[in-house]
């Protein structure tokens, strides 16, 4: 049985949500929360409450040692951009990032092909 979480429409860059999700991919749910605790970046929280929603999201057990996370990926979602003042009268583009964010819950060890 599989069970998906989603976050969309994140505002922080894909690159550092992607970061925090290399550490948890493939892991148990309860090693990959523990892990999340010591992580002090700040995309930790963002990834931590799609991981509890993906578990919330299983309706079985709430036994975090029997499920595994699958897949989790990350994508960009549209740019907000803005314009801020520059030198000799021009103006400066600022790239507000947005990301997608998925992960996907197993009941099943399986290993993962990279």
């Amino acid at each position: 049985m599989e069970a998906t979480a989603h976050a969309r429409y994140v505002r922080i860059s894909p690159r550092k949500v992607d970061q925090i999700l290399m550490l948890v991919r493939g892991k148990s749910v309860a090693h990959a929360l523990a892990t999340l605790r010591l992580v002090a970046k700040g995309a930790r929280p963002l990834v931590e409450k799609t991981l509890l929603s993906a578990m919330a999201n299983t309706g079985k057990s709430q036994d975090v040692a029997a499920w595994y996370i699958a897949r989790a990926w990350v994508g960009a979602g549209p740019v907000m951009k803005r314009m801020r003042a520059h030198a000799m009268g021009r103006g400066a583009t600022i790239r507000h990032r947005t990301t997608h964010m998925t992960i996907v819950l197993t009941d099943q060890k399986t290993k993962e092909k990279r």
